[in-house]
């Protein structure tokens, strides 16, 4: 009996450790920001009251996209991954999920998404998914190794989840979409060159290609960081005049980025891990309330 109890438990814990292997291939940390942003532009794009049966079903078909795109993204990069310490201990890097295994699923996750939101959301929304995935893929993940403006290249896609939601509500796209769109567009610069600058070292190893080879300290990068966080700031504030409540939207974005320009600022100022560190903790914190606020304005 106690021979039986043990091979139940350690049956019930494998298949418990494969679940949150297979989990950990989505990459559920990116897919919670996806959800995020794709419920954000639903909400904005919604041109009445909120359909909520459509909001979920956009979330879910989305969900399977991102989560087969991340995936198959893992597919692709699993020799690189093994060798920074950062990803090392991914399921495929690690070898605890076989290619072959997570090929098939990343396969069958995008593919289901893709049909998902066809038929229960609308062509347009499914298009945009999809054009994604393939963006992200066969555009973005090649071109980490081969130069630094896989970065402009790979924020097209990434910003992609805001126009899903808002044409998952409206079946259109307007001229407000494409404003969303650039915001989260010129958030990702900030946010993921101070990644890159973060784990630097392991990048290099690895073969990828984030940050210019003249840039050696750092400042051309910095830069670029405090550069594309005044845009972004006066990106948002130009979404002003079409809010309900034009002071009050302007008031909470100047106060929302003035956080984050301050993250920007200190990192331009010193080049140090520490800074590049707390910028990216700051943009966690900057992108969900200028969303909350742009839904609390919304007109």
């Amino acid at each position: 009996m106690a021979t039986q109890a043990t091979i139940h438990s350690t049956s019930r814990w494998n298949l418990s450790a494969k679940l949150r292997d297979y989990s950990t291939l989505t990459k559920p940390e990116v897919n919670l920001l996806i959800l995020m942003t794709t419920s954000a532009g639903y909400y904005l794009g919604s041109p009445g009251s909120i359909y909520l049966m459509g909001m979920v079903h956009t979330l879910i078909g989305t969900l399977l996209v991102a989560s087969g795109t991340g995936t198959l993204n893992q597919f692709m990069e699993r020799a690189y991954d093994a060798q920074m310490r950062r990803t090392a201990a991914r399921p495929l890097a690690s070898g605890r999920v076989s290619p072959t295994e997570a090929l098939l699923f990343g396969l069958l996750t995008s593919i289901a998404g893709g049909v998902y939101l066809y038929f229960a959301v609308n062509a347009l929304a499914s298009l945009l998914a999809v054009s994604t995935l393939l963006s992200y893929l066969l555009i973005y993940t090649p071109l980490k190794r081969v130069t630094p403006l896989c970065t402009l290249l790979g924020a097209i896609p990434g910003a992609m989840p805001t126009l899903i939601g808002w044409a998952g509500a409206s079946d259109g796209l307007t001229r407000n979409a494409w404003f969303l769109f650039a915001i989260l567009f010129l958030w990702q610069f900030p946010h993921f060159l101070a990644i890159a600058l973060l784990y630097r070292e392991d990048y290099e190893q690895a073969g990828f290609r984030m940050l210019p080879r003249f840039d050696l300290d750092g400042k051309f990068t910095r830069g670029e960081i405090l550069g594309f966080t005044v845009v972004l700031i006066a990106t948002t504030l130009a979404l002003a005049p079409g809010a309900s409540y034009p002071w009050a939207y302007a008031t909470g974005v100047t106060l929302a980025g003035a956080f984050f320009l301050y993250y920007g600022a200190k990192l331009g100022k010193f080049h140090s891990k520490v800074w590049a560190g707390r910028l990216i903790h700051a943009s966690v914190l900057y992108l969900p309330v200028v969303l909350v606020i742009m839904a609390l304005c919304k007109r």
